[in-house]
């Protein structure tokens, strides 16, 4: 499913426009997007949970010459699936 098939499927749950849908799942995403940068963890009950994990630095191997590098931390979105979800989906 893409972002427009997702509007779509949201505007006839929610008897709304499509315009009105977009709207709405364009305010979601970037309302989860503003807490995640300021280093906030969202919670949809059921659904799952947005956080940012910070990875430590760390070293490995480039794939082409198998030499040694050395890769930096970095912080990277992760999601994992509530219950109801998981269950939903199994």
């Amino acid at each position: 499913m893409n972002k427009s098939e997702l509007v779509a499927r949201i505007a006839e749950l929610a008897d709304l426009t499509k315009k009105d849908a977009e709207k709405a799942l364009n305010s979601t995403v970037l309302a989860v997007q503003e807490a995640l940068v300021k280093g906030e963890k969202v919670v949809l009950t059921g659904f799952g949970t947005f956080e940012v994990k910070e990875r430590k630095a760390r070293s490995g191997h480039d794939p082409r010459s198998g030499e040694l590098i050395s890769i930096p931390s970095l912080k990277a979105p992760t999601f994992k699936a509530g219950k109801v979800l998981k269950d939903s989906v199994r």
